[in-house]
């Protein structure tokens, strides 16, 4: 979507207060300057621009002994941080950096350190300047280059290994957004001159975007290794300079990912992996995040898609390189399209927030919402806050008051329930003083409107998928505001504000609740801002059904919109946030870690959604014979690998695990032993996929653990007594469930 079209862009808050369009990134040249990458006519220029970077200090006390030139600028207010100290290049800024951390004696990351230190040059000069990337530009308009390479793994070895001399790169596929595509085969090419060829033509079709699934992870360290063997720099940047990475780490969800950070000047680099991850957060849909995997759950992978098992690679690159070779570019094909299908709301954040578009994928929604705080205090020189310390609070009302099959289920959302309430009630941070927060949740929600309208007119695909990735990506933001009120490091927080937020939700929603039973309903599970039940047998049919929700949200105060979410021949309540539902067009729709856990094999899965679907379509007589089938399988050894192997990941490093199991801190596993077994080098966030084996139910996991690709089908090894144990406990679980169903004393919070 263009510059302007919903009348939207225009607003300095969101968009930033500079709109110079066109610029596709930003680098740091030299001490003092910065280079700006401009896309205009299908031709990429370079501007360069003057450069001083700053820091936020409480005091110019801190400034007493330091011998370089500082200029100070006071910020009007009371709020802490109340001077800009600006110096004239990069590194005299971490001069003055390292002056003021030594006379305050706090370090940066204090959290309460008396000084404000932003480490990257680019959010700083994007802070101040208040320009951001892409404006102007539509998404389809960059430059993308989608990466996948192909390796050799010696006989004998589990994985690959770029250190090991028999290892190699046995293909490399490329594609960009034009549909040009190319493959390097190792069968044609010696290592050497494919990572020279592969240099050749990044720097030929000049991408902004460097796209790969697991490229930080994998692709690219592999890459580097390969390269610094043969003494080959890889010389991708746009200004000649080779690639760089630096360890790192990420938050998703419970989980933190190690990985090397690359950079590439003047290029951004997307790993879909990570944007599978991203997006599986509040999802939870995926089995796994390996592209095969997610991109069949997305639908991308077309018919005649070459498959060949990880184990196999190299066997292809001995016997059969031209499939290798097909293989690999059918990867960057659906690397490409998931990319397209993920990224489009981080396309649009990078048009908003004041960092690198690489860096707006891995920062937090809270951190961003916190930029933009910042950025309109600096425009308007006005003294930013600390942080205030954290508070515990009670969060959002939940509960579940039924359990068992259910059948003709609503399904209402109090729409934005707490940005709704933030707005209603006024419940901001007390210490944004120019009133930004507030303003920028009713843009939002006026500019998500807009947008959801114009995705509904779009004349083409091209444009609805624009407007619908910017309704999208508003809608993410309007919901993190709340959450930015209790985000620990925001300088705007305000945990006070948070838990009246909070509890002016959990009131609302049992009063809906209560009005609910008032009619007759039955409430099956509440969840913060939402609820599944049963109306009573005197509504029936969906414009009873919709007269019933119309009348509840005639009872809701002024501001607050009762959203119907759609309707259920039949539900499966188990426990909060654990149910499986069964939708009009009968599609099984499962959802909660206890029912779809990876930490769960692919048989017990499968066999529970058989079981849900024969439960909601009224014929759990047939679930015994069911059980029945799966044991006859497993006897007869007839399951695939696939369907028993478990996937772990590995949430620590093998030596803080070794020496936990030395203390008797936690149990063995047997995930980090067969990693201990390995010759690989594994770390924290690399998966482990291994099966059972030996005789019994009982035996020891960790002492019968066998990689997954060591399995022959000719000769099956895994112990059938074992897995038909944990089916036989799985039908156990659900018994109870299927044989009634009512209203049980569920959990409530």
């Amino acid at each position: 979507m263009r510059l302007g079209e919903v009348g939207l862009y225009e607003n300095a808050l969101l968009f930033g207060h500079d709109a110079t369009p066109h610029l596709v990134a930003f680098e740091r040249s030299g001490e003092s300057e910065i280079c700006c990458y401009v896309r205009e006519g299908g031709r990429l220029t370079t501007r360069r621009v003057s450069f001083r970077p700053f820091l936020l200090l409480a005091s110019t006390d801190l400034l007493k002994g330091h011998g370089g030139a500082v200029e100070v600028e006071a910020l009007a207010g009371e709020a802490p941080f109340r001077y800009l100290a600006r110096v004239s290049g990069w590194g005299d800024l971490q001069k003055l950096r390292a002056h003021v951390q030594k006379v305050s004696g706090k370090t940066p990351s204090a959290p309460d350190a008396p000084y404000r230190f932003f480490g990257d040059p680019v959010h700083q000069y994007l802070l101040l300047s208040g320009q951001t990337h892409f404006l102007g530009l539509a998404f389809e308009e960059l430059k993308r280059l989608q990466l996948d390479i192909e390796t050799y793994c010696a006989p004998g070895f589990e994985f690959p290994n770029a250190e090991r001399e028999t290892d190699r790169i046995t293909a490399i596929a490329l594609r960009d957004s034009t549909g040009w595509e190319r493959v390097l085969s190792g069968r044609e090419l010696d290592e050497a001159t494919m990572l020279q060829e592969l240099t050749r033509e990044i720097q030929a079709r000049d991408p902004d975007i460097l796209e790969g699934h697991n490229l930080f992870r994998f692709d690219l360290p592999y890459l580097e290794a390969r390269a610094k063997r043969h003494g080959l720099p890889l010389r991708w940047g746009r200004d000649g300079s080779a690639l760089a990475g630096h360890p790192s780490r990420l938050q998703v969800a419970e989980r933190t990912i190690t990985y090397t950070k690359y950079e590439i000047i003047g290029r951004h680099i997307v790993d879909t992996w990570m944007l599978a991850n991203f997006y599986d957060v509040a999802a939870r849909e995926l089995e796994g995040y390996g592209l095969k995997d997610v991109a069949r759950h997305f639908g991308l992978s077309p018919p005649d898609r070459v498959t060949i098992p990880a184990h196999r690679a190299s066997w292809y690159f001995d016997h059969d390189p031209e499939t290798l070779c097909r293989y690999a570019l059918d990867d960057v094909r659906e690397t490409g399209a998931l990319a397209a299908l993920l990224s489009r709301s981080y396309f649009v954040q990078a048009q908003i927030f004041p960092y690198s578009y690489q860096n707006v994928i891995l920062r937090g929604t809270a951190t961003k919402i916190d930029a933009l705080l910042i950025r309109e205090y600096l425009r308007q020189r006005r003294a930013i806050p600390a942080p205030g310390p954290a508070q515990p609070f009670a969060g959002g009302y939940t509960a579940v008051k039924y359990v068992g099959v259910a059948r003709s289920v609503l399904h209402c959302d109090v729409a934005s329930l707490y940005p709704s309430l933030m707005l209603k009630d006024g419940l901001f941070p007390r210490s944004d003083t120019l009133g930004v927060f507030p303003a920028l949740l009713t843009d939002l929600r006026a500019f998500r409107l807009q947008a959801k309208a114009a995705a509904r007119a779009a004349p083409t695909e091209r444009e609805r998928q624009g407007t619908e990735a910017l309704q999208a990506t508003f809608k993410i933001l309007i919901n993190s505001f709340y959450g930015y009120l209790g985000f620990p490091v925001g300088h705007f927080n305000d945990f006070e504000q948070a838990r009246r937020v909070a509890a002016a939700g959990r009131d609302l929603i049992r009063q809906v609740v209560a009005w609910l039973e008032g009619r007759g309903c039955q409430v099956i599970e509440v969840d913060t801002d939402g609820l599944y039940f049963m109306p009573p047998p005197t509504v029936r049919g969906a414009e009873a059904e919709a007269a019933l929700v119309e009348e509840l949200t005639r009872i809701l105060p002024a501001g607050i919109t009762l959203e119907f979410d759609g309707r259920y021949p039949a539900m499966f309540s188990y426990k909060m946030k654990n149910y499986a539902l069964l939708d009009e067009a009968g599609r099984l729709i499962i959802r909660g870690s206890g029912l779809r856990s990876r930490g769960l094999e692919l048989f017990q899965r499968r066999w529970m959604e058989e079981m849900f679907r024969l439960a909601l379509t009224g014929e759990r007589e047939k679930v015994p014979a069911l059980l029945e089938r799966y044991r006859a399988a497993f006897g007869n050894h007839e399951f695939d690998i696939e369907m028993f192997m478990k996937t772990e990941t590995l949430q620590e490093s093998l030596e803080g695990y070794r020496e936990k199991v030395r203390q008797k801190k936690r149990n063995p596993a047997a995930a980090y032993a067969l990693a201990l077994r390995a010759e690989r080098p594994y770390q924290p966030g690399d998966q482990i996929s291994y099966y059972v084996t030996g005789r019994g139910r009982k035996v020891k996991v960790h002492e019968h653990g066998k990689l997954a690709a060591e399995w022959d089908p000719a000769h099956p090894d895994e112990n059938v007594e074992y897995y038909i144990g944990k089916l036989e406990e799985l039908y156990a679980k659900f018994l109870p469930f299927l044989e009634g169903g009512g209203p049980e004393a569920g959990e409530e919070a």
